[in-house]
């Protein structure tokens, strides 16, 4: 059973989520991947939202770009951890992105990460944190990354 939901915005962002797969699978975190639309879905992600927790879903990790609303929208339906990945895929190369989801409203927070890849690789990284304060082995595993990538 997946602990972790990834969402994206369109299939576009999926070169740019893949990263944030690669490093769920690599630490052996269980995660399911969908296409959401907050604007072109908006049923659809209410229903998701509402129903993650009853689904064993714990983090939910969103990636957006431009108007970016998808996070938000995640946290409006749902108490599950929401970490925010921005998308460069305007103009603006993902700054529009960063600043819809760094600026939730007080009570409905979004985890915000960088913009793009390195982003999405964090946002599994934070997730893994996130689920390492009950899951012995989720932070063995990720304990065990950061000390192969400090050379020890």
């Amino acid at each position: 059973m997946p602990l972790v939901s990834v969402v994206m915005g369109s299939k576009s962002d999926a070169e740019a989520v893949q990263p944030c797969l690669d490093a769920l699978t690599n630490l052996g975190i269980e995660h399911e991947v969908n296409v959401i639309s907050a604007h072109r879905m908006p049923e659809r992600a209410r229903t998701f939202g509402q129903t993650a927790r009853e689904r064993g879903i714990e983090v939910i990790i969103a990636a957006a770009g431009s108007a970016a609303h998808l996070p938000g929208v995640m946290a409006s339906w749902t108490t599950l951890p929401i970490i925010g990945v921005p998308m460069p895929t305007s103009d603006l190369k993902g700054v529009d992105a960063l600043y819809s989801i760094v600026q939730m409203p007080a009570g409905i927070p979004v985890a915000t990460v960088a913009i793009g890849a390195a982003g999405a690789k964090n946002a599994a990284f934070l997730a893994a944190e996130i689920l390492g304060l009950k899951y012995d082995n989720i932070r063995a595993a990720y304990e065990k990354y950061r000390q192969e990538m400090a050379g020890g």
